[in-house]
């Protein structure tokens, strides 16, 4: 089944010079796929992750989550299909300092006005599942980055999302908890089924994903499955950024 479809999507930035930042995408994912978005500065990535999680909508074409176009909803139901369908990890956590890492984990249920113990029941079931159990209490400024981004993860998926975005997760972390964060990602899309779609500049955390889509100038440019070696479908993908080009600081985060 078709979890996302972009369907000949442009994105035209105005103002005194018109910027075309996407042009006529075409890409679909199943269900339950992982897939992983790469490219240069620059390349259109975020633009196509923005269309995708509603933040910014299309100039034409048109994008349609489980065949529905989130951009045809008034204000108020696309902010609630935003937070009850998508799930959003970005690269600097967007915790909230004031909060322990349990209430940011509960932030999603508790706008929805979920009761308090169904809520801690869903903490307790995720973060287990995520390693960070033994933390619950502790302030976002008292943990890791891997696991501030492990917190991210938990509160992205508390509310079982049909399709989680990552901008750029590993993209303040050391090469140990970038594997951490990427194999917790790889874990829960295997156990749970949730259709994944991430934005990265690391050939190592994009080698996680089942396959890689490349952007160049806005358009697509190439893409490559995982098949049964990941160490293969790494040079594969390596292959591809190095005919892809761009500035040489993008492949700066290397880290194998």
């Amino acid at each position: 089944m078709n979890m996302l479809q972009v369907n000949g999507v442009s994105k035209i930035y105005g103002g005194k010079v018109s910027y075309r930042a996407l042009s006529t995408i075409h890409l679909t994912v199943n269900q339950g796929e992982f897939v992983g978005v790469m490219g240069p500065s620059g390349s259109g990535k975020t633009t196509l992750l923005n269309l995708i999680s509603t933040i910014d909508a299309p100039t034409s074409g048109e994008v349609l989550i489980q065949g529905q176009n989130p951009n045809q909803l008034k204000k108020n139901e696309l902010a609630k299909f935003r937070r009850r369908e998508l799930g959003f990890v970005f690269q600097d956590f967007n915790l909230l300092d004031t909060l322990t890492v349990e209430e940011n984990i509960m932030l999603p249920l508790t706008l929805d006005g979920i009761s308090v113990k169904e809520m801690d029941e869903k903490v307790a079931q995720v973060s287990k599942k995520l390693g960070i159990d033994g933390i619950l209490k502790k302030r976002t400024y008292e943990i890791s980055g891997g696991q501030a981004q492990r917190t991210a993860i938990a509160r992205a998926i508390i509310h079982s999302p049909k399709l989680l975005l990552a901008d750029e997760p590993t993209g303040n972390l050391d090469s140990k908890a970038s594997r951490d964060v990427m194999e917790t990602l790889e874990a829960i899309n295997k156990s749970d089924l949730t259709t994944m779609l991430l934005v990265t500049h690391d050939p190592v955390a994009a080698s996680y994903c089942n396959r890689v889509i490349f952007i160049k100038d806005g358009q697509l440019y190439n893409e490559v499955n995982q098949g049964n070696n990941r160490q293969a479908f790494f040079q594969k993908i390596m292959d591809v950024l190095s005919i892809l080009g761009g500035n040489t600081h993008d492949l700066s985060s290397i880290r194998v």
